[in-house]
Order: structure tokens, then C-alpha cells, then sequence
């Protein structure tokens, strides 16, 4: 397919998800050096005209996050410099999205600090993915899309047919997250009430539903150092659960969460390749990678296009 005025560029935190998007475009990535200076400060250099072009510029700001931050401001400045027409920033993991609230006093609300970044370089418009809150869209002036990996999920979940499923939210806040798939995947509910004393750390203190000789699927947004999915899965282990599956949007996977993963007796780990996973794949067991790179394609395609992006968050 034949884009006038296209351009997909990648910094260098996804540079495999970016190569997929454009496959599926059916386009080149476009080219720009993002490097570094002996002292560790970001180069940008664009490689090809961007005038009056509609540039898409894809750079999740998983780890190191402060480094993929800086590159993608400085990509959308280099190329409004060169005369962009419009810029979107294709965030598919928003960095800093779980401080995105005053939880106690004298801590920033670091979700909106980026917001106003990216805003200060004047991007035309975000396109992110399973934000962890979805206030954080508020934090912006400019246009915000949120989608959702939900739909590539269910793709994947149907083809297992499992059967006497109960859909699994690690905690309150995402309930309706998993209301929602369970719906769609005609399966039951459950919660596990948990408190968290501090970052990191969690007690498991009740599971909230029928679980018992039920196939039970955990369902979140980040697994980071996967203390709490996997102590999520050991209590509805306890309460009778035949089988435990978890997935998660964004494996950000850091400290020890292949051995708490590993620890935990899932059948499987499902993911999306939001964030690179690395040398982990090898050391999660019945770890899964689905691409959410059709999904994105598909909202830039619209977006470029001026078409309706409404249907792909549903």
C-alpha cells in the first residue's frame, strides 16, 4: 500500500516492534541515527526529508526510561525543525504511568511530568497502549489514543479453548480490565484483594470469587518484578484453582521476576512485545510473546488516513 507523506521513524528502545509495524504498513522505516556522545548525551540526526510529512515516531520509554524519554523528545524537535507537518509520538509503554496521583505528601505526579515534556516539544498527538491509569490521558491538551491489547489477547486465549475459565484481577483497580475480557470471553470473574504496604511489595489477602477446580487467568497490565501476579496465582492456588494462566500487556520484568514467575506454577505467561523482552524470554518458563504490531499499524494507518479509531478500542 502506497502512503503519501508517511513516515515511521523508531528510536532505539523497540527498534524489532518498529521493523514489524512497518511490515505490516507495508512501508520502510525510515531513517535516522539516534546515538550517544562519549558523555552519555542523545544525538539525533534525520536522514531524509520530513517536509510537510506525517511523521509517527515509535519509541516505548521502557528502561533505561530517563535515555528513551530524551530520544523521543529530541526526534519529535528534530523533526518539527525539519519541517514535519504533524507528529505523533507512538508511546506503546508509557513510562512513569504508576505515578500518575499523589499517594503522600511531597512526591511529584511523574506521569504528568512527562506529559508536559512531550507537550513542550509540541507533539501533535499520542498513541499508547493499556495505560496503567487512564486519568493520565487527561494529562495531556493534545490528543490522546489508548489502545488496548485486549483484542490480540482474545485472539490468542480462543484458539486454547479452554474451558470453565474465571478471568483473575490482581486488585480493584483493574477490575473493569478484566470485566471485560471475561465478557467477551464468556468466562467468570474473580478479584484478589490485596494491600500493597509500599512499591514492590504486596500481600495476597483474599480471593474474592468462585475459583475452585476452575482454570483461572491473571490478568494485568505490567509485570514488573512479578511479586504480586505471582502471589496472586499461589493464592488461587490455595483456594482450589485447577490451572493458573497470567498475561500482561507490558513485561517490564525487573529484579527477580523470571524466578517469582517461575516460582509461581503457571501453565503459561502471556505478554506483548510492547517492551523488548530480551534474554528473559529464555528464562521465564511457558513464556508467550504476542505482537500488538497489526494493532498499531492498523491506528496509524486510520490516523494517517483521518479515519475513525474508535472500533479498536473495543
Amino acid at each position: 500500500m502506497k502512503y503519501d507523506g508517511l513516515k515511521v521513524f523508531s528510536g532505539n528502545s523497540n527498534r524489532a516492534l518498529a521493523d514489524e509495524i512497518c511490515e505490516k504498513l507495508g512501508i520502510g522505516l525510515s531513517k535516522a541515527e539516534v546515538h550517544r556522545f562519549k558523555d552519555g548525551e542523545v544525538s539525533v540526526k534525520i536522514l531524509e526529508s520530513v517536509r510537510n510529512s506525517d511523521v509517527f515516531i515509535i519509541q516505548p520509554t521502557c528502561a533505561p526510561a530517563n535515555d528513551n524519554i530524551m530520544e523521543l523528545l529530541l526526534m519529535i524537535d528534530a523533526a518539527y525543525r525539519a519541517s514535519a507537518r504533524r507528529v505523533t509520538a507512538v508511546v506503546p509503554y508509557y513510562g512513569y504511568s504508576r505515578q500518575d496521583r499523589k499517594v503522600e505528601p511531597r512526591v511529584p505526579i511523574s506521569a504528568k511530568v512527562v506529559a508536559n515534556l512531550l507537550e513542550a516539544v509540541k507533539v501533535s498527538r499520542i498513541l499508547t497502549m493499556d495505560l496503567h491509569a487512564d486519568q493520565i490521558q487527561g494529562f495531556f491538551n493534545t490528543p490522546v489514543d489508548n489502545l488496548f491489547a485486549t483484542p490480540v489477547m482474545i485472539e490468542y486465549l480462543s484458539t486454547k479453548k479452554i474451558e470453565d475459565l474465571v478471568i483473575v484481577s490482581p486488585d480493584s483497580g483493574g477490575v473493569d480490565r478484566a470485566r471485560f475480557l471475561a465478557k467477551k470471553m464468556n468466562a467468570g470473574l474473580a478479584i484478589i484483594d490485596k494491600r500493597r504496604p509500599r512499591a514492590n511489595v504486596c500481600e495476597i489477602m483474599n480471593v474474592i470469587g468462585d475459583v475452585k477446580g476452575k482454570t483461572c487467568l491473571i490478568l494485568d497490565d505490567i509485570i514488573d518484578t512479578a511479586g504480586s501476579i505471582s502471589g496472586a496465582g499461589k493464592a488461587l492456588l490455595n483456594n482450589g484453582a485447577k490451572e493458573i494462566y497470567c498475561t500482561a500487556t507490558h513485561a517490564v520484568l525487573s529484579g527477580n521476576a523470571a524466578e517469582n514467575l517461575n516460582s509461581a506454577g503457571f501453565k503459561e505467561v502471556i505478554i506483548t512485545n510492547t517492551i523488548p523482552v530480551g534474554s528473559k524470554k529464555e528464562e521465564i518458563q511457558n513464556l508467550k510473546v504476542l505482537s500488538v504490531a497489526k494493532l498499531i499499524a492498523e491506528a496509524i494507518n486510520r490516523i494517517h488516513e483521518g479515519t475513525s479509531v474508535s472500533s479498536l478500542f473495543v
